[in-house]
């Protein structure tokens, strides 16, 4: 996803899983970033994503935001669907892969296949995938709910790719027909 340009602050915050990023501007948040490696490795990654924005003390509605992150995280209900996103050069079809997943409650999950049913395009479940992998605002964006066809895990771009997607539905408590989602080997 391109720079921003009303981007004006981003800051990091810890949570239960590491150190995420959030950056914000006047029309909401313009990014938000699952952790890295390291504290180091966030930072660096939200100084890449936002180069000529300065880490600084964000605002009360973005203070906000973050500790509805910080509870959902540790696996504490929390409803991120009011936290305002800057949608600003996000392309119309993935505003509404997100708008629709913004939707689902936290450990509530769907195929890429259902997604794009019910966006009323059933032969989208690719482009709903590549929407999903351009997320700049995961979690609040929970692209992590959306799965492969029959159940399987499905892709994740954030830092440990399928691990952390699965660690994510953890804690937000999903529930599986059977065995395999989270039998992962090492």
């Amino acid at each position: 996803m391109a720079f921003t340009m009303s981007t004006i602050g981003f800051a990091l915050f810890e949570t239960a899983i590491g150190h995420c990023g959030i950056a914000w501007g006047p029309q909401g948040l313009t990014g938000v970033q699952l952790p890295e490696s390291d504290v180091t490795a966030t930072r660096a990654r939200m100084s890449d994503r936002f180069p000529l924005v300065q880490e600084g003390v964000p605002p009360p509605t973005v203070l906000s935001a973050i500790r509805k992150i910080e509870a959902l995280l540790c696996g504490i209900p929390a409803d991120l669907s009011d936290i305002v996103l800057d949608l600003a050069g996000v392309p119309a079809f993935h505003q509404r892969v997100y708008a629709l997943a913004r939707r689902m409650a936290p450990g509530e999950t769907m195929t890429y296949g259902e997604m794009a049913q019910r966006l009323g395009d059933p032969g989208a479940a690719r482009a709903v995938g590549q929407a999903l992998g351009h997320n700049p605002f995961a979690p609040v964006v929970p692209c992590h709910r959306i799965l492969a066809a029959k159940g399987g895990a499905g892709g994740f771009s954030a830092a440990g790719g399928t691990r952390t997607k699965l660690r994510l539905l953890e804690i937000e408590g999903a529930q599986f027909g059977g065995p395999g989602l989270f039998d992962l080997s090492p």
